[in-house]
């Protein structure tokens, strides 16, 4: 006789702190999908699972089913291990745009797929189609020719990919279940596990400019997307990062995309090279390509020999962009309005709010405050001074990029309003707090 479940007895279960077998995971998950469950009976779970948490294994089965709601991407026509890399979201994180032709220079598959901005944070999809003709849409025939000839493509996500979360997170966003690390890792991880790579690198941020805001938190939430990613038979890891101020100079679309050629040229801001050096070395590791030591200078090599660089050319040619702005620059759209923001104090800056420089950039025309709002590529911020540096009364701080120059003003007094000064040098913080893989926690 076939097994009778009914979502009463599963919240009932949840709440009093007992473990889900994977049947009653997949009625909730199913049923969710189908429309047979209310969304009090969702909302209830939720709050359930808030409270009482939920066991590795739990997790890892709901993350799946999660996952098996929409479309299981299949990538099994393409040659080799195929990685994939995923940042929780960030300030002029530009990570990928390095990261995927250095990986594919060194021999690994980057079979990628990304998402837009929303809010504060800048979304992939939107920087590369700053590059002039860059087409994010391939169909999965072409994305997978290209990835087999030349190791690498990055395309917007299909439409379908875990339709279940889409469910939950509209639903955990009005009932407070929001700052959930269960809920937060499985929502993450579905999309990766339905994405189809064999091996998963995530970037997990905290700070000013973060979801979680506590390095502390943030290794708590790599954990669980490590432990789900290796429960569902794929090499994952993480890195625990800084978003404590906007990682290298550049926020807005174009203008990161231009920082992304300066690194590939051996160029470009510390604190960027520093975590793309890592998470390429370890992506390559992960591949087999050697230690991470030996993966390190393959890293190094591409970019000192130009072939990373000549990597990313071969990307944006394959998907139909405009390589000669490369190597000129000339040839991205330009903001109309440029104005210099000047300090209207002196000292040492202690402290900047990333999360409201993000907002500012957004103000310029930068990002997008709801998902039909129209980008202006060329709008944004270039910062001068960072956490540490001398600042004297009008010395400039950052350069405000936009087409409107109505926007200029209040974009300019949140960027004011996101910086701290003292009268001390304060010490800068580490960038790459820890890294995590199935064998635990280790703090660098």
């Amino acid at each position: 006789m076939a097994r009778h479940i009914r979502m009463i007895d599963i919240i009932c279960k949840k709440r009093d702190g007992k473990e889900l077998d994977k049947d009653e995971i997949k009625f909730f998950i199913d049923g969710i999908v189908s429309g047979a469950i209310p969304d009090y009976q969702t909302s209830a779970l939720l709050m359930a699972i808030h409270f009482q948490g939920m066991t590795d294994r739990e997790l890892a089965d709901l993350t799946l089913l999660m996952a098996k709601s929409g479309e299981m991407v299949d990538l099994s026509g393409i040659k080799g291990l195929k990685l994939d890399k995923h940042s929780s979201g960030g300030v002029g994180d530009k990570t990928t745009m390095v990261v995927a032709p250095i990986v594919a220079a060194c021999g690994g598959i980057m079979a990628k797929m990304s998402g837009r901005g929303l809010g504060h944070t800048g979304g992939t999809i939107d920087k590369l189609e700053a590059i002039p003709g860059f087409n994010t849409a391939l169909c999965k025939e072409d994305f997978i020719h290209q990835v087999n000839e030349i190791g690498v493509s990055v395309i917007g996500q299909t439409g379908n990919l875990a339709p279940a979360d889409k469910i939950l997170y509209a639903l955990r966003d009005v009932t407070g279940t929001v700052p959930n690390i269960p809920l937060i890792a499985s929502s993450i991880m579905s999309k990766k596990l339905a994405a189809g790579a064999d091996c998963i690198l995530l970037d997990v941020k905290f700070g000013s400019g973060a979801f979680m805001k506590t390095p502390e938190s943030a290794v708590e939430l790599a954990q669980k997307m490590v432990s789900i990613g290796e429960n569902n038979g794929r090499r994952t890891a993480a890195y625990v990062t800084s978003m404590d101020s906007p990682l290298g100079q550049n926020i807005g679309n174009a203008l990161e995309v231009q920082e992304v050629i300066d690194v590939l040229r051996g160029q470009g801001p510390e604190d960027l090279i520093i975590e793309c050096v890592s998470l390429a070395a370890s992506l390559l590791h992960m591949a087999n390509k050697g230690d991470m030591e030996t993966c390190r200078q393959l890293v190094r090599t591409s970019i000192e020999n130009g072939s990373a660089l000549e990597k990313l050319r071969e990307m944006v040619k394959a998907q139909g962009g405009d390589v000669s702005v490369i190597d000129a620059p000339d040839g991205f759209s330009k903001a109309g309005v440029c104005h210099e923001l000047k300090s209207r104090e002196a000292g040492y800056i202690s402290g900047m709010n990333t999360e409201e420089i993000g907002i500012a950039s957004t103000m310029l025309g930068a990002g997008r405050e709801q998902l039909d709002s129209v980008i202006d590529p060329a709008a944004g911020i270039v910062i001068w001074r960072k956490i540490g540096d001398r600042v004297d009364k009008g010395d400039v701080l950052a350069t405000l990029y936009t087409s409107r120059d109505e926007l200029l003003a209040p974009a300019a007094e949140r960027y004011y309003g996101a910086l701290t000064y003292s009268s001390k040098q304060p010490e800068k913080g580490s960038l790459v707090y820890a890294f995590v893989d199935k064998n635990g926690v280790e703090r660098l």
